[in-house]
């Protein structure tokens, strides 16, 4: 393998390693919904993350809009997940979703 090769596969480990530290790092609260948040979030950190270095370190036109895609998508369900979480530890509402922009999105109406 090449320099730059060698340089984007230690970024790479570097990252999945900080993503899977992330996402234990919150322990579990006997939440599932709060649990499963905390670590999602760190999830899709790290997908933005591995997408920044296939932007930076990749030459394919194709996989380079796939990671567009998935930086922006992945930010967008960041921003909802940290809205909900906070809103779970502070007490809200489990039957009203509270704005979370992705319910019946792309997936259809809620059941």
């Amino acid at each position: 393998y090449g320099e730059g090769f060698r340089r984007f596969a230690t970024e790479m480990n570097a990252g999945m390693a900080k993503m899977m530290a992330d996402m234990h790092a919150p322990g579990y609260t006997g939440d599932a919904d709060i649990d499963f948040l905390a670590m999602m979030i760190p999830h899709h950190e790290g997908a933005v993350e591995m997408a920044r270095l296939v932007l930076q370190h990749g030459n394919d036109p194709v996989t380079r809009m796939l990671a567009d895609d998935i930086i922006a998508s992945q930010r967008a369900e960041i921003e909802g997940m940290q809205r909900r979480l906070d809103g779970l530890r502070r007490g809200a509402s489990r039957t009203d979703p509270g704005g979370y922009p992705a319910l019946g999105g792309t997936r259809g109406p809620a059941r």
